[in-house]
């Protein structure tokens, strides 16, 4: 077994240990997620509402409890997600400072993170899913867990981004949470009547939404394109991320290039 392969598979071990020993993040998964579904399927009128479906470029009419179901299920996997990679990286970044010194190939470490946000959102978009189903049967489950996973992948590049710039954890907490609500907020025509205005695709969290929507209630729309917005946002975040984690975990030693002793001349 190659070097590398037995460090990938070390990092990969250790980050998803660190994500299983996050007692909060697990508290949240377990009882938030059906907590605040339940709570909008009581309260949250089944008025028929209006969305604006652009992956298939019509408005369709839609439940009103049913779609905010779906836009609860979004704001809760990526606040979660968002919460544990932000922990994760902001509290690891010291000890992953001190390995990378010691010869442990970065890469590896940047990597193992990127397994671990895969399977634990995968998780979390599966059960916040299965929650969904409890209540009402959507049309297409699969792409309705599809569109939540992307939106937590989303989330999982702008925690690792502020982990490895922000210095506060509760500067990182308040960024997170305000950036999950106003997301899903201003996309759902429940509460935001301006929600089919232009400018919404710029949010972290339009592409996924629209997949989970068209999947919620739809039965013809596969909107493709729309599947690689969420890959996309992790995508530039992580390499921003990636670029923080790599300049914050150099030596800021000399380099010492001092020229080797000669004889001196007889």
């Amino acid at each position: 077994m190659s070097r590398a392969w037995e460090a990938f598979r070390t990092g990969a071990g250790f980050a998803l240990l660190e994500h299983a020993r996050n007692r909060l993040a697990l508290v949240l998964v377990v009882a938030y997620i059906p907590v605040w579904l339940t709570l909008e399927h009581w309260f949250v009128t089944p008025a028929p509402a209006r969305f604006l479906l652009r992956a298939d470029g019509q408005t369709v009419t839609v439940n009103g409890n049913h779609l905010t179901m779906v836009s609860g299920a979004v704001n809760t996997v990526t606040l979660i997600v968002g919460f544990m990679m932000f922990m994760t990286t902001f509290k690891a970044l010291s000890f992953d400072r001190r390995l990378a010194l010691a010869g442990y190939p970065r890469s590896c470490l940047l990597l193992s993170k990127v397994i671990a946000m895969t399977v634990a959102s995968a998780l979390i978009a599966a059960y916040a899913t299965v929650v969904v189903c409890w209540y009402w049967d959507p049309v297409r489950p699969a792409l309705l867990a599809l569109g939540l996973f992307t939106a937590a992948v989303s989330y999982c590049g702008i925690g690792i981004l502020l982990g490895a710039f922000l210095r506060n954890e509760l500067a990182g907490l308040f960024v997170i949470i305000m950036a999950s609500l106003l997301d899903t907020m201003l996309q759902n025509p429940m509460s935001n009547t301006g929600g089919d205005k232009q400018g919404l695709q710029l949010l972290p969290g339009y592409g996924p939404t629209q997949v989970a929507v068209a999947g919620g209630f739809t039965s013809s729309v596969t909107p493709y394109g729309h599947l690689l917005l969420g890959p996309a946002w992790f995508l530039a975040m992580w390499l921003f991320g990636a670029a923080a984690f790599v300049a914050r975990t150099r030596s800021h030693l000399p380099a010492t290039n001092d020229p080797l002793p000669t004889e001196s001349a007889a």
